[in-house]
């Protein structure tokens, strides 16, 4: 049977643009009725995934997402003095397994997230294939994408269209990250002055731009199968319990990246819920479909977010086995404890 381990954020922040839609704007979504901010799922994902702390925490077990691994491969293969065309049919083997290839090229057409081990597999080959001058056969290519051990793989999950045997399926699944509020996403009108115009003869601006910005607090909600982890890891369940505390690390301090030299837009959550258990995971969402209002927003959403975790309980019966929170807004509780709850 699986065991859920669900986290539910609150975390506030100031005027800023942190994920655009392709005018540039703030990304939002109308919910209850008002019009909210939101940072999408894969923003989220993608910020924590590169983040200092989640590289750092899981040195070694991170893949790449890449279309120009082939590209790589053959470069790598006239270093050795492999002659063009042998390099091009032996890359293009390899490159396959891991996605369609765009006509009459090495890169491959979509993204592929590729685990350490499968890199170091395909060098490896490479230098076979060099030593015995003959090109791969097909079990050995099929040997490629069977070596996964990758946390990042393993939590987000991976889909090879050429290889679906070798997909898999995400440990971890989160919500876009919506404000508890209305917003109203307004413009940030600016200016560049040259430094070398003496405002002699010109005394206009050299550079007029526009940028739009909002300020919200975001309820975020993340449910990974713990079980579906450790099956993913290959039966590590050391991997998985540091890949867990990585990721609930970067998700409480790593915010996105988005015009953060324009609005230093760094911010820790301010509440954090975790639960674990067995039972049907649920998203607190619902807590905010009346817009928060008022003049202490963190605190009534956090009263609000307690509310509708007590009133699912006592409809449904308890949803899970176990809590533990931590509150920056009155000093309850320690993000230590929560790692240590998470982890256990």
């Amino acid at each position: 049977m699986s065991k859920f381990i669900q986290l539910h954020l609150l975390t506030s922040f100031p005027p800023s643009n942190l994920n655009r839609d392709d005018l540039g704007r703030p990304k939002t979504a109308r919910m209850g009725g008002a019009e909210r901010l939101r940072i999408s799922s894969q923003s989220l994902k993608r910020n924590w995934r590169c983040s200092d702390l989640f590289e750092s925490s899981m040195a070694g077990h991170i893949g790449i997402r890449t279309k120009r691994f082939g590209l790589e491969l053959y470069d790598y293969l006239l270093k050795k003095d492999v002659n063009e065309k042998k390099a091009k049919q032996w890359c293009e083997a390899i490159a396959k397994q891991f996605g369609k290839l765009k006509k009459d090229s090495l890169e491959i057409e979509q993204l592929s997230h590729i685990s350490p081990d499968e890199q170091k597999a395909a060098y490896q080959l490479l230098d076979l294939l060099i030593a015995e001058d003959r090109a791969p056969d097909e079990k050995e290519l099929s040997l490629l994408t069977s070596r996964t051990k990758a946390v990042d793989i393993a939590l987000f999950g991976r889909m090879l269209a050429s290889s679906p045997e070798f997909n898999i399926e995400a440990a971890c699944q989160v919500a876009h990250a919506i404000s508890v509020h209305g917003v109203t996403v307004e413009d940030d009108y600016f200016t560049a002055v040259d430094d070398l115009n003496d405002g002699m003869e010109d005394r206009g601006a050299s550079h007029i731009g526009e940028s739009g910005f909002a300020a919200a607090l975001f309820y975020s909600y993340i449910c990974i199968d713990k079980e579906l982890l450790i099956e993913n890891l290959d039966g590590d369940a050391e991997l998985a319990n540091k890949a867990i505390a990585a990721l609930v690390e970067a998700a409480v301090k790593v915010p996105p990246k988005g015009k953060q030299n324009s609005f230093a837009t760094r911010a820790y959550a301010s509440y954090v819920l975790a639960e674990k258990g067995s039972q049907q995971p649920r998203s607190l969402s619902v807590a905010f479909l009346k817009p928060v209002r008022g003049d202490d927003q963190a605190v009534d959403a956090i009263q609000r977010l307690e509310t509708q975790l007590n009133n699912f309980d006592q409809v449904y019966g308890a949803c899970s086995d176990h809590r533990c929170s931590m509150n920056a807004m009155t000093g309850e509780g320690s993000f230590q404890a929560l790692q240590a709850f998470i982890t256990d």
